[in-house]
């Protein structure tokens, strides 16, 4: 009995940190920085390639966001988010004949909804931050890197100017969407599936900072409405307008690559967007106190 006692009074302290972490479970965070957009628009000054080889730089803009992170073991945290972001694009950026002949561009608002898993590669503790020596408790670590994976759904809404206007693509059926039997136009809702790293360094009990990089694979090729190929754009504007057949061909065809069935998109790759944050992490709840001993 003695022995039974004195290991459990040896293992007690043990225990007590490791549930240490369910303390401060549960986290608001505030996310502001860019956002950008891989699709088949713009990009490199070659034939079309995948992922950043074709990013384009100067088309980062502007985007925010929030959340609330819930810690469900000691390396693993989950996390529901809400953004908003503006991805832009234009041919014009590339000097690759093809592309830049479409003159085609857009910009979206985009908004998503998503939920993600975080791997934490350091485990998360919240000890003291004072460097005084002989201080009881356990000093935090401060940088702690992550990975994340999740699903979400975003809204995007294509649009151009026309007329010094900015006008809604996807009522248009740019590319003949609606008309050509079979087809339909697409819908502006998708799924999205937010893979991505970061890393946050505590400044204090309640509040840490980080910097987060994610991309966005999604399961639709129209968030700049283009994908597939050119329709005849007098058919079009007859059904949807002279807008609508502006937009179908705004290079009005002069060098032969727009004409009514040439390809103008790759279907077979789907769009993708990024964010990059910067992000203020809050603690809920009470936080326990450490005492210093000098």
């Amino acid at each position: 009995m003695k022995k039974y006692l004195l290991l459990a009074l040896l293992t007690l302290p043990f225990f007590s940190n490791a549930q240490r972490w369910k303390k401060n479970r549960k986290e608001i965070v505030y996310s502001a920085g860019g956002a950008n957009f891989l699709g088949d628009l713009g990009g490199a000054n070659q034939i079309g390639t995948n992922f950043v080889k074709d990013l384009e730089m100067s088309m980062t803009r502007p985007s925010i966001g929030g959340g609330y992170r819930y810690r469900v073991h000691p390396y693993f945290f989950v996390k529901g988010s809400a953004y908003w972001g503006r991805i832009k694009s234009s041919d014009f950026l590339t000097s690759e004949d093809a592309r830049r002949s479409r003159e085609l561009t857009f910009r979206s608002n985009i908004f998503e909804v998503s939920g993600q898993l975080e791997y934490t590669l350091i485990q998360q503790k919240d000890g003291h931050h004072y460097k005084i020596k002989h201080v009881k408790g356990w000093k935090s670590f401060m940088v702690q890197p992550y990975f994340f994976v999740g699903f979400g759904l975003v809204y995007f809404n294509p649009k151009a100017l026309y007329n010094n206007k900015w006008t809604a693509l996807q009522p248009l059926g740019t590319e003949g969407q609606g008309i050509d039997p079979g087809t339909k136009k697409y819908t502006r809702i998708t799924a999205c599936f937010p893979v991505g790293l970061g890393f946050r360094y505590s400044i204090s009990k309640k509040y840490t900072i980080g910097l987060e990089y994610g991309y966005r694979y999604t399961l639709t090729d129209y968030m700049d409405d283009v994908s597939t190929n050119y329709y005849d754009p007098k058919a079009i504007g007859q059904a949807y307008g002279p807008a609508a057949e502006y937009f179908s061909d705004p290079s009005g065809n002069p060098t032969g690559y727009a004409t009514a069935g040439q390809q103008r998109g790759d279907p077979k790759d789907r769009d993708g967007y990024m964010f990059a944050f910067v992000t203020l992490n809050y603690k809920l709840g009470k936080t326990y106190k450490t005492r210093a001993k000098f």
